[in-house]
């Protein structure tokens, strides 16, 4: 998976590489699809959410440039898998999720591969983690209409962000900020499950 798919096609940090390497994959799917763990492609793990394409994972965990030192958010929890994919590499994750089994289940399996810098709430996404923030680092794993004022506060200066942006047609945008600036970059269509706010519960 980690030589043919995500290697071969570009992502080259070594970080990003090993931990492709040493989460497995197949842990975080539900049992009827593990077969299918490490194919290029999105599964779906109940509830209307999927588990990204190892690729796009790779691709957004790279994009974030991520260090040993940084305290990430992560919007959208799922099955956990990204959050354990960044978790090989930085000191602390934040993950949320508005679902509550997929919430329940990840955490129990997160817990039982011993993570201990992963720490998982149920919430809305779209408000983030405030009383945690600044963050160095925020990945959203669900696409929004725009990018959320309030995960933008709560980055820190110089910070990285990355998300899916648009409805039917949807970019990856990586968000910077840096000396009060934020900009705003386009870097890949996409196609992911819409971000769910709380109003919808």
């Amino acid at each position: 998976m980690v030589k043919c798919q995500i290697e071969a096609r570009g992502v080259k940090d070594p970080l990003v590489l090993k931990a492709m390497e040493k989460v497995p994959r197949h842990i975080f799917v539900p049992e009827n699809m593990k077969e299918f763990a490490y194919e290029d492609g999105p599964l779906p793990i109940g509830y209307g959410q999927t588990i990204s394409q190892p690729y796009i994972v790779a691709f957004m965990t790279e994009a974030l440039e991520p260090k040993s030192t940084d305290k990430v958010l992560e919007v959208g929890t799922g099955s956990g898998y990204q959050a354990a994919v960044l978790a090989e590499i930085v000191k602390e994750v934040f993950t949320l999720e508005i679902v509550k089994p997929l919430y329940e289940k990840a955490d129990v399996v997160l817990r039982e591969l011993g993570y201990k810098n992963i720490h998982c709430r149920l919430s809305d996404g779209y408000s983030g983690w405030a009383e945690e923030a600044p963050f160095d680092k925020i990945i959203v794993t669900a696409s929004a209409d725009e990018v959320p004022q309030d995960l933008i506060d709560q980055l820190k200066d110089p910070g990285r962000m990355i998300l899916p942006v648009g409805d039917f047609f949807q970019e990856l945008v990586l968000v910077t900020k840096e000396s009060g600036e934020v900009s705003r970059e386009s870097v890949l269509p996409v196609r992911f499950v819409p971000l769910r706010h709380g109003k919808e519960k």
